[in-house]
């Protein structure tokens, strides 16, 4: 069904394009008109380069994130898995930007699905004692935050607040000790 947000805006464009054909032979048609309808056009085309772009956005659904367990990274870190570790919270504006740029893209959720790699969600939507402990320990000052832990670096890489792609993909690669293949 993606072909029918292609099929109106080549219409669109074709109306746009007869209504400034109509005025050149001298039709009134105002010109506020045009320039609405050229506008509407830039904002669906927007759109469909968007849904075109060919990312599945529902890939998240997918993802196993376990609750975090602070007493268990180091075990698992030592078995060889990568840890991420992410507290959020509902009411977290920048927790949401986050999800929406970095977590729940299809890109980023397929590399968290290799066999290695553990997540872990922290959620301080309500009083947690287990991950504002784990907050203190770490030196957060609360959400996001989002650390990465592996064989490398056991004691882990702490990613920025406003979390970008390549933050993750970069910290990945230093706790693995693998190049980062992803850009």
């Amino acid at each position: 069904m993606t072909f029918v947000p292609t099929l109106l805006l080549i219409l669109l464009f074709i109306a746009i394009a007869g209504l400034l054909i109509a005025k050149a032979k001298g039709k009134k048609i105002p010109m506020s008109v045009i320039v609405m309808l050229g506008f509407f056009a830039v904002c669906m085309a927007s759109i469909v380069a968007f849904i075109k772009n060919g990312e599945n956005y529902d890939a998240y659904l997918f993802q196993q994130w376990e609750p975090l367990a602070p007493q268990e990274i180091s075990r698992l870190v030592n078995q060889g898995h990568t840890v991420v570790v992410d507290i959020q919270a509902d009411w977290c504006l920048p927790c949401r930007a986050n999800k929406a740029n970095v977590w729940h893209r299809e890109p980023v959720v397929n590399t968290l699905a290799a066999d290695n790699i553990i997540l872990m969600r922290g959620d301080l939507t309500n009083p947690n004692p287990v991950v504002e402990n784990y907050l203190i320990s770490q030196q957060g000052h609360g959400t996001p935050f989002n650390k990465v832990y592996g064989p490398k670096l056991p004691r882990g890489v702490q990613l920025p607040a406003q979390l970008e792609i390549k933050h993750l993909y970069e910290a990945l690669a230093m706790v693995s000790g693998q190049p980062s293949q992803h850009e």
